[in-house]
């Protein structure tokens, strides 16, 4: 079912707290929410005009932003909401490339058109987005030069990101990687209670899964080790990592 067009705010980006960092496999946190805000350099009257130049779109969750194998047509502004990018293989099974949060573009790395799309985007909640075609970007690029600077920041942000998720499957091992996404997930959404870090955002078997390039079976047995040997305790609401410094020795033994 194709987006529904809606009206949306035209909102003043400030940076977005931790709490809705974008997410991709990682060696660290650092870097993870870089290219949110490629649009704070050019003046607010013109960050109007890019808006006023796109369509605003209205998503539900599970609704498509862009499709595997579809032509480009250009890219999209987040503006509310959070869109899970992800590759479809030819057995159906799925890689998660990033959840992109709030100020970050997708539909890349194509901008003006030709070719198609690589992954897939989908919202992950209710979403707002500026979808600006592939005419109009060009058209802005023509007109407003520091926003073709803006654009090549934005790639070289997304660049580095699918560098990092690139570099952690081809060099660290399936538990490496389910140990550093777990690290990575205290850093971001984690609180301490009593001597325990509390991850309270809840993350299903299969998105870990889909994040670390394995199966749900094989995080569901890994989770369950890690339980048995103290390393976390899983619930219905939380992940509660009980000794993170077990998890970091994981990543740089076996590193």
């Amino acid at each position: 079912m194709p987006p529904t067009l809606a009206t949306l705010p035209n909102p003043t980006r400030a940076p977005a707290p931790l709490i809705v960092s974008a997410l991709f496999l990682s060696e660290s946190i650092e870097g993870l929410d870089e290219g949110a805000g490629f649009l704070d350099a050019l003046p607010p009257a013109d960050v109007a005009r890019l808006r006023a130049a796109g369509r605003s779109l209205s998503l539900r969750p599970g609704q498509s932003v862009f499709r595997q194998g579809e032509p480009h047509s250009g890219i999209f502004l987040i503006e509310t909401g959070r869109v899970r990018v992800f590759y479809t293989g030819p057995s159906g099974r799925q890689i998660t490339l990033a959840y992109w949060t709030p100020g970050h573009f997708i539909g890349g790395p194509s901008l003006t058109g030709g070719g198609v799309h690589q992954w897939s985007g989908e919202a992950i909640e209710p979403c707002g987005v500026t979808a600006l075609s592939a005419a109009t970007l060009r058209q802005l690029i023509r007109q407003l030069p520091e926003f073709a600077l803006c654009l090549i920041e934005a790639l070289e942000a997304k660049g580095r990101c699918y560098t990092a998720m690139a570099q952690m499957l081809g060099t660290r091992s399936v538990i490496e990687r389910l140990a550093q996404l777990l690290l990575n997930l205290g850093d971001l959404y984690g609180r301490q209670e009593a001597g325990a870090r509390v991850i309270e955002r809840r993350i299903t078997h299969d998105e870990i899964a889909a994040l670390i390039g394995s199966t749900r079976q094989w995080v569901t047995m890994m989770l369950k080790r890690f339980q048995a040997d103290g390393i976390v305790a899983v619930d219905k609401e939380a992940i509660r990592i009980l000794r993170p410094k077990r998890l970091t020795a994981i990543v740089q033994a076996l590193s």
